[in-house]
């Protein structure tokens, strides 16, 4: 088994690596969960490719990258699953090494018969993060920086509260860190809520995702990006009182503060559009969290926190339009020059 860095062993299986559905290089490795009430629990991790091979001159000619000897493990988020192959090849071509991890029933990683991203406490996940950790291989002497988009940032961002040791950076895309009504509107509903979770906690509830998002994301719709709306529906996975109530006590947790003491960047939009009716400019804002209200509840996760504010970036940053996302990508770059310190021992 890899060297591990501290905290709780579960028991699980690792495949062997095999060929992605990306192809190109990327491979996945299933990783066994166990079981709970809905049967067989995997979570699956994808590595990316090393970048094309240069001429040997120019190889010798090249910059080390800022982020040699440093391991990426990147966590997608609420009904989603890792399709950004750009985001990898930033990271390889900066010296990371980038693997990407689909939760337990999300994307790859959905079985037949489960409640599809359904979780009632985010701390379930730690098996997950922790058998990726596991299956990245020895850390000895290498750097780990945790990357996760909204839902999965507020997943990290506890996570990494909770293992202050194990990881040396925090890069957090557009985190779904408070409800979008704020947080007095969280603890108004969360009592009744809570009576939801206990008593159906699998329950359906209203839908509120008019699937604009998908619609600025998806080349099926007005986006640019190949989607497997099997894995990300249109209009999102239906959401659950158990799941919800676990996601308001993570909201509620990082309202009490984290003191994260890790270098933390924090990229949002400057504006949000949550509307009820499609409008073009949606593709040049945040149409999923309020990102005023996140960007001050984010001042709550630690001692090191950037906050970088992109105009005309959509919710998922990386996804925005090409000018846009180059910025976010140089604003990253920028950010590692200065925070990536030596590699946890």
């Amino acid at each position: 088994m890899p060297a591990h860095r501290g905290g709780t062993r579960h028991n699980r299986v690792m495949t062997v690596w095999h060929e992605d559905v990306l192809s190109h290089g990327f491979a996945a490795r299933t990783l066994s969960l166990g079981q709970d009430s809905e049967g067989d629990v995997v979570a699956t991790l994808v590595r990316a490719p090393a970048p094309a091979p240069r001429s040997r001159v120019l190889s010798w000619m090249r910059a080390a990258g800022v982020a040699e000897n440093t391991d990426v493990l990147y966590v997608h988020g609420w009904s989603d699953y890792f399709f950004q192959e750009h985001l990898a090849r930033f990271w390889r071509t900066e010296g990371a090494q980038f693997y990407a991890l689909d939760l337990r029933k999300y994307g790859r990683s959905i079985r037949p018969g489960q409640t599809l991203g359904y979780v009632d406490n985010l701390q379930t996940y730690d098996a997950d993060i922790d058998a990726a950790i596991d299956a990245m291989g020895p850390r000895a002497g290498r750097r780990l920086v945790l990357m996760g988009h909204s839902t999965g940032g507020l997943t990290l961002s506890l996570w990494a509260a909770r293992h202050p040791k194990r990881f040396d950076a925090l890069v957090l895309n557009s985190p779904w860190l408070e409800y979008q009504l704020s947080a007095a509107a969280r603890a108004a509903i969360t009592p009744a809520l809570g009576v939801s979770a206990r008593l159906d906690p699998k329950a359906t509830m209203p839908s509120i995702d008019f699937g604009f998002y998908t619609r600025t994301v998806s080349n099926k719709f007005d986006g640019e990006w190949e989607v497997n709306l099997d894995w990300r529906p249109p209009r999102g996975f239906p959401v659950r009182p158990g799941w919800l109530n676990a996601v308001l006590a993570g909201h509620a947790h990082v309202a009490t503060g984290l003191d994260i003491e890790a270098p933390v960047l924090v990229l949002l939009s400057t504006r949000s559009m949550l509307v009820p009716r499609w409008s073009p400019d949606m593709a040049r804002a945040d149409v999923a969290i309020d990102v005023d209200i996140v960007a001050r509840r984010a001042i709550n996760l630690g001692t090191n926190v950037t906050i970088r504010r992109i105009r005309d970036a959509m919710h998922d940053v990386f996804l925005s339009a090409r000018p846009v996302r180059t910025l976010a990508f140089d604003s990253l770059r920028t950010w590692l020059r200065g925070n990536l310190v030596t590699p946890t021992t």
